[in-house]
């Protein structure tokens, strides 16, 4: 069977139980479908065992099987038993299948994709398939229409219990091999979404790994929204265990990824692991740039404090080693830190270090980028006739290099520009342009912050509606990335436009 719905799981109970007894507790009843997470056979056991004591409150019933969890559903009497009843679905099982059940139980991760369990058991790719195929043929697996496969966590509970008969060797290489996959493919999506992006030195993956060679950014897009939580439990394991070189590289592999999508809280826990992580590392690059990554999502998240402990400590070591390279990024997110603070003269300040350092170095994507963070920096303190000049200067070199999304960010100044000046249709059009970049790329975090600015040049134009429309639009995607301050700030806009007291 299938797994049942909320009101299924709540129909069976009470058909087993009585009305009286479920209706008398309700939320025990309620916890009780949680628990058992509409697994037929589960909510079956545990009816049974209820039924069988009609004195003891539901309540009981189901803080045991909170406490115990599996152990709960264990019975003298076979068939009343979760873990018995799964093994008789083992047995009719190969060495193979009973092996890849076992090591599914140890993946960390909610769910679980073709290649990445080809990995996970060292299999080529079409007998992978076949084994999968007849987990799920058991009712052991349950496979979507995206080609996840996922194990209901009583029967995941189960399969990591028979995994200890595996020889603790064997179960290290196969979740060495998973986090082989994760890393190698994170960082080829990465590299299609950054290309731009410095390589990091690998090494190769274990025997019998297959990452995914190519992506273009939008098949690396979406290969992460789908993998995401997996690797952020690939994250967290590699780092629970001591794989420092692990968990750092994954950590730089999310970056582009988190940074495109707003992922804010997701950054941070990624990177204070990171962080401890780099301690143990050679190169004293990882540690430099985990401070400064650090901090740059802490000043995101208006954790100010914080951010320039870790930006000054990044700024620090990259002058003690004598790396202008990352003396220039630091100088970067450090502008980044004192606008969030609101001082955008000691802004203009660092961000204008950062453009000599990366002329120096001879880097013109990263200069261009400088030029257009001068100029953004110069429109916020009214100079607007630099601010439009170094602005240009930088599309000029972005277009030259190609990179879309470096051009769609000096489109969105332009348009800032163009506003500040009275230029209201000229910024609309740059907006319009930048928006169409950020869609493209996938880029939401930017493309949130560029649709809130679009409705000033529209509202200037008398263009109500307009501005209406794209600040309900930026209102949602800011509440979706758990943006309270920014959504406040739209919420105030929308009532203004509409005549109603901020």
């Amino acid at each position: 069977m299938g797994v049942l719905d909320d009101t299924e799981a709540r129909d069976l109970l009470t058909a087993k139980l009585g009305a009286g007894r479920t209706a008398a507790e309700p939320a025990a009843v309620t916890e009780l479908i949680r628990l058992c997470g509409g697994f037929p056979l589960a909510l079956g056991i545990v009816a049974g065992h209820a039924h069988t004591r009609p004195h003891l409150p539901l309540s009981v019933v189901a803080a045991d099987l909170r406490d115990l969890g599996l152990a709960a559903l264990e019975d003298s009497d076979p068939t009343a038993s979760l873990p018995a009843v799964l093994s008789w679905s083992l047995r009719a099982l190969t060495p193979d299948q009973r092996r890849a059940y076992a090591l599914l139980g140890t993946a960390p991760g909610p769910d679980i994709g073709l290649p990445a369990a080809a990995s996970l058991v060292g299999l080529p790719r079409d007998e992978a398939a076949a084994v999968l195929a007849a987990l799920e043929h058991a009712s052991l697996l349950t496979r979507d229409g995206h080609d996840r496969h996922r194990m209901h966590d009583l029967i995941r509970a189960h399969a990591a219990d028979t995994a200890h008969d595996l020889p603790e060797p064997e179960r290290d290489a196969a979740l060495r091999r998973l986090l082989d996959f994760y890393l190698h493919t994170a960082d080829a999506a990465d590299r299609a979404v950054y290309p731009s992006r410095g390589t990091l030195a690998l090494d190769p993956p274990a025997p019998g790994v297959h990452p995914h060679p190519d992506f273009d950014p939008a098949t690396a897009m979406a290969w992460f929204d789908a993998e995401h939580p997996n690797l952020l439990a690939a994250h967290h394991h590699a780092a629970a265990r001591g794989r420092h070189r692990t968990t750092w590289d994954l950590a730089r592999s999310l970056h582009s990824y988190h940074q495109r999508r707003g992922h804010l809280h997701d950054r941070i826990t990624v990177w204070r692991a990171a962080l401890a992580a780099a301690a143990h590392l050679p190169d004293p690059g990882a540690l430099i740039q985990a401070h400064r990554l650090l901090g740059t999502a802490q000043a995101l998240l208006g954790r100010h404090e914080e951010a320039f402990e870790h930006m000054h400590r990044a700024l620090a070591l990259a002058e003690e080693h004598r790396d202008p390279t990352h003396q220039a990024h630091t100088h970067r997110m450090l502008a980044l830190a004192w606008e969030r603070q609101g001082d955008d003269r000691r802004a203009l300040e660092h961000i204008t270090r950062s453009l000599h350092l990366h002329r120096a170095l001879g880097q013109p994507v990263l200069e261009a980028d400088a030029l257009n963070a001068v100029g953004w920096y110069h429109a916020r303190l009214g100079d607007y006739d630099t601010a439009r000049e170094h602005c240009l200067a930088a599309l000029a070199l972005q277009r030259d290099q190609a990179d879309d999304g470096a051009v769609a960010n000096t489109l969105d100044s332009l348009g800032y520009i163009d506003h500040r000046t009275g230029r209201h249709a000229e910024a609309v059009e740059h907006y319009r342009q930048a928006l169409d970049r950020y869609r493209e790329l996938g880029i939401t975090y930017e493309y949130t912050d560029t649709l809130d600015r679009l409705g000033h040049p529209h509202a200037a134009l008398g263009q109500r509606d307009r501005a209406r429309e794209v600040w309900r639009e930026a209102l949602r995607l800011y509440r979706h990335q758990d943006r309270d301050t920014d959504a406040d700030r739209v919420r105030r806009q929308l009532d203004e436009l509409d005549g109603r007291p901020g």
